[in-house]
């Protein structure tokens, strides 16, 4: 029988991350709420909300973690030529709701998501209160690619990435390297490994190293205000001059 310490309405509290179970690898605690202040709190540690309808909330801090240095993202050979012919158009910020919703469309078989109800409305609220953002991938003004995530001071925390056309979730990942790193954010938490998000540059690191680059760069003072600007003028030629292809 699993135990596991169960978070209360009234404490944004919680356990030392170092306490996370090893299987399932990183399952933390359980309980309390998906407000804003509980949210920030937890990221702000290394800690990420991850659970299905009908269970409680489920909190996680993986050991390894996945990160993708957002100078240094791996651009494929095939994919930097498909690239050069690439006319769909980056944005920021301007779909954030469009974009969680998609990345919540049931993709098992099952027709099951982790994205609840809840969650969608605790993140739309996040994106309101400008802790949140999103990238918007578009084909003749249609989103056919997004992903967003929480951003604390100069870390930023990937949560979901969707793709409708081949590739879009990958122009989404890249266009978010770009312009973070040409604006001061070094490091994208990838949570889990995946052999997809390896094939572009994420790699695995130690959690107690993970949770000194969050103390470092989320005290630095981060990006006020919507992130539309950062992205003006990015284009998918563009991406592909950010890193060596193999």
């Amino acid at each position: 029988m699993i135990q596991l310490p169960l978070l209360t309405a009234d404490s944004m509290v919680f356990p030392d991350v170092e306490t996370a179970l090893d299987n399932p690898n990183g399952l933390l605690a359980f309980g309390g709420d998906l407000r804003s202040e509980r949210l920030l709190a937890a990221y702000s540690r290394g800690i990420f909300p991850w659970y299905s309808e009908g269970q409680p909330i489920l909190w996680w801090s993986p050991d390894p973690r996945m990160v993708i240095a957002s100078a240094a993202p791996h651009v494929p050979r095939r994919l930097r030529r498909w690239l050069k012919a690439c006319n769909w158009t980056i944005h920021a910020d301007q779909s954030f709701a469009e974009v969680i919703h998609a990345c919540a469309q049931p993709r098992r078989a099952d027709g099951g998501t982790w994205i609840t109800d809840a969650m969608v409305e605790a993140y739309c609220h996040l994106h309101e209160q400008g802790h949140a953002h999103s990238i918007e991938i578009r084909q003749d003004g249609v989103l056919v690619g997004g992903i967003y995530g929480v951003a604390i001071g100069r870390m930023f925390f990937g949560e979901s990435m969707f793709s409708h056309r081949d590739h879009a979730s990958k122009v989404a990942l890249l266009a978010l390297c770009r312009g973070l790193s040409s604006h001061g954010l070094p490091l994208i938490d990838a949570q889990v490994s995946s052999e997809h998000l390896r094939t572009l540059g994420a790699v695995e690191m130690p959690r107690i190293e993970f949770s000194q680059h969050i103390a470092e760069l989320g005290a630095k003072p981060g990006i006020a205000g919507p992130w539309s600007a950062l992205f003006e003028g990015m284009t998918p030629k563009l991406l592909g001059n950010i890193a060596a292809p193999d």
